[in-house]
């Protein structure tokens, strides 16, 4: 008779916590197949412990992002990811704190100027000059060849504390030895391994989604794209355990994720505007003064011009209560700025006016950006800028001739410390249909046909059911 089987004893594995530090959204333009709002939220009901969001080129989504974790109560930190010019392998890059982050817009920025509208052109030498204090993981490509080891290399001479080697699944007969050998490289090379699930999509439900848009980045048909898609749905979010059921054997790697998370020190809640101090005006002798008293100075003078005869006590309250209220909030270096801007505007004849809720603001009137009378309306200086909201208020300049200011403002104040804000164009319902229609070789009636039952909607109304109802799908 045979003895029963005794439980065997595994070995010991701590709690899997796991950080996702590689998930591309959609702001990577036909690559990710997720909204950052749906991999965040995804992320939180999978119980990882923190998550990077990293789009190709581009730090677009990172607003959307931070404040999607916020509501989803999860930990997340901004990244970045590299895709280089030459032959250097993308490199996912996150900022240790708010000056290497400024670091990184720089070297956004550079090679955004280098190359025509849309592209982006850097090399690797100018990484290794630029990315100090940049955490890295660097992806292997398709080839595990020299070129990977060379590059590892150089990196490590410049930032010995930083790198990292990503350790990927790709679902393919040769994964298994396609990581061991990473491995072997990262520890050839005294470089620590990070694992990464390298997400293009938060659900698998959204493979099908994934192969079109690469089909329309491709610009190639459904029935001839062949290998350039995905070959398997498993390029989406994974549960912790379900991470340390892919990379057994390489657990270290799924737990160094943690430590390197803990390391990116650095919040989008940092970021302030940095308003220029000590600014001269010849209104105030050409002295250059404390941004407060310079603005009290210069709404004691608006004041005096816009009521000859006396402010009456309304007015005067309002101005204790508006100025105490922008000191408080360190708001003074901003008034100044627009004060500068809008009479550059006003003595070059463009039209400028603060509108909406600047009415409500007595500094405003005095300093000439609105042209409301505050006397003659109820007042609530809270609809412009509250200690609440502690965020300043904009203002409006002609559009035909608003780059007149821009220049302006570049000439007075630098390049290097003014920015323009971007827009993100989606698709629209129309244009959506037109080229999915063209992966799936619709005819010209067809997608004609199709176009004519949608109107004003964006891409965010539309999914494969659309397709499917018309009797197609990609799978």
């Amino acid at each position: 008779m045979s003895e029963p089987d005794t439980p065997r004893t595994l070995p010991y594995r701590p709690d899997p916590a796991y950080c996702e530090l590689a998930m591309c959204r959609n702001f990577s333009f036909l690559h990710g197949a997720s909204h950052p709002e749906e991999l965040i939220a995804q992320a939180a009901r999978l119980g990882l412990s923190g998550v990077t969001l990293i789009d190709r080129n581009s730090l677009a989504g990172v607003v959307r992002a931070h404040m999607a974790a916020k509501e989803a109560g999860i930990a997340y930190a901004p990244g970045y990811r590299l895709v280089f010019a030459d032959k250097t392998p993308d490199i996912p890059v996150w900022p240790e704190d708010r000056k290497v982050y400024g670091n990184l817009c720089e070297l956004l920025t550079l090679g955004k100027r280098r190359a025509p509208k849309g592209g982006f052109h850097l090399m690797l030498d100018d990484f290794l000059a630029l990315g100090r204090g940049l955490l890295m993981a660097v992806l292997p490509g398709a080839r595990l060849d020299k070129t990977l080891t060379a590059c590892l290399t150089s990196l490590k001479q410049a930032y010995p504390d930083y790198v990292h080697l990503a350790l990927v699944r790709r679902y393919g007969s040769t994964d298994q030895r396609r990581m061991a050998h990473i491995t072997e490289t990262a520890r050839r090379l005294d470089i620590p391994t990070v694992a990464v699930g390298d997400v293009l999509y938060h659900h698998p439900d959204r493979w099908p989604l994934q192969d079109v848009l690469t089909c329309i980045r491709e610009h190639a048909k459904l029935t001839d794209i062949g290998r350039r898609l995905e070959p398997n749905a498993e390029r989406h979010l994974h549960a912790p355990e379900e991470m340390f059921r892919l990379f057994a054997g390489s657990e270290a790697a799924l737990i160094r994720t943690q430590a390197l998370f803990k390391r990116i020190r650095f919040s989008l809640d940092e970021l302030r505007y940095q308003y220029p101090e000590g600014p001269i005006f010849e209104e105030l002798g050409g002295i250059p003064l404390p941004s407060q008293q310079a603005l009290e100075k210069l709404v004691a003078i608006g004041l005096e011009r816009r009521y000859p005869d006396g402010a009456p006590q309304k007015v005067l309250a309002a101005i204790a209560h508006e100025t105490q209220l922008i000191a408080k909030l360190a708001y003074a270096p901003y008034f100044l700025t627009v004060y500068d801007i809008v009479r550059f505007a006003r003595s070059q004849g463009i039209l400028c006016q603060g509108r909406g809720s600047v009415a409500n603001s007595v500094v405003c009137y005095c300093l000439g950006i609105t042209e409301v009378d505050p006397e003659k309306v109820d007042l609530l200086f809270e609809r412009f800028i509250s200690e609440e909201r502690q965020e300043p208020p904009d203002v409006d300049f002609e559009h035909e001739r608003r780059e007149e200011v821009i220049q302006y403002i570049y000439r007075k104040y630098g390049r290097e410390r003014a920015g323009l804000t971007a827009t993100v164009i989606i698709y629209r319902a129309r244009s959506t249909i037109r080229d999915v229609g063209k992966v799936f070789e619709l005819s010209e009636d067809a997608i004609t046909a199709l176009s004519g039952t949608r109107w004003g909607s964006s891409s965010r109304d539309i999914g494969l059911a659309d397709v499917e109802r018309a009797g197609l799908n990609s799978k």
